[in-house]
């Protein structure tokens, strides 16, 4: 959905999500998970306009966020503060310093879309954790969403923010074209008591994954799976994978 993302339709994803998404339960569910294995230092990628950022920000933790969309961090720049917020592509991207966490939200890890990409992504995430560090993310599982809409699946959804209403109509089925795919037809309106205006159409190609792919994925990648939860969400049926950075083994060891 990069349309969405960039050209003032930031505003729109951030009216919008802060209606879609309770982001005080985000936080309660992630800071959870990074105290109980003791990470205080978090980067979080797909940080969008910074509506978890400042849950983060404002209970203590040393805090970053990286987001492919220059404008989405400047928006949340513009919340916050720019030394929190880092553009940057999560397959390809490296830190100033290691980090003790890292964690992955909205599902953010649906756009990768090819195989190649993922091992970029655990690439780029394991050399930016410290040893032990810890990957925590979300994705959309495919067993169950792609049953729900074979043959296609219309959705509507409403929101109100700032005396603004906004409508969005999507239209998701499954596709062939590569892994578990499916594509996520969208069109968003302002509504008022008599019009209802298009700001704009979105035609996205999006991925599922299966727990199986993953848990491959990070052995892959010498990540160690150490929970799987199976997480109520907007929308889709997610789990949220967490894995711990392993030493890498040496390949000339037999």
């Amino acid at each position: 959905m990069q349309s969405l993302y960039t050209n003032g339709l930031e505003h729109l994803y951030d009216a919008m999500y802060q209606t879609f998404i309770n982001y005080e339960e985000e936080y309660l569910f992630y800071s959870t998970l990074l105290n109980k294995y003791k990470k205080n230092q978090v980067l979080e990628m797909g940080s969008g306009t910074g509506n978890l950022a400042k849950y983060f920000v404002a209970n203590g933790f040393d805090y970053h966020g990286l987001d492919y969309s220059a404008d989405m961090v400047a928006l949340a720049s513009q919340k916050l503060s720019k030394k929190h917020f880092i553009q940057g592509d999560m397959r390809d991207f490296k830190l100033n310093q290691t980090t003790q966490s890292i964690i992955i939200t909205g599902r953010t890890s649906s756009y990768l879309l090819s195989n190649k990409n993922v091992h970029n992504a655990l690439h780029a995430i394991y050399n930016n954790l410290e040893n032990q560090g810890i990957l925590c993310f979300d994705f959309i599982d495919a067993n169950r969403f792609i049953k729900s809409i074979k043959g296609g699946v219309n959705m509507e959804h409403a929101a109100t923010y700032k005396q603004k209403t906004y409508y969005r109509e999507s239209f998701l089925t499954p596709t062939t074209s590569n892994n578990i795919m499916f594509n996520w037809n969208a069109k968003y309106y302002e509504v008022t008591e008599d019009s209802k205006k298009l700001i704009t159409q979105d035609d996205s190609e999006v991925r599922a994954f299966t727990k199986n792919e993953w848990e491959l994925f990070l052995y892959l990648n010498d990540f160690e799976l150490i929970e799987c939860i199976d997480k109520p969400s907007y929308m889709f049926d997610t789990y949220v994978m967490v894995a711990r950075k392993m030493a890498q083994k040496n390949p000339n060891v037999v």
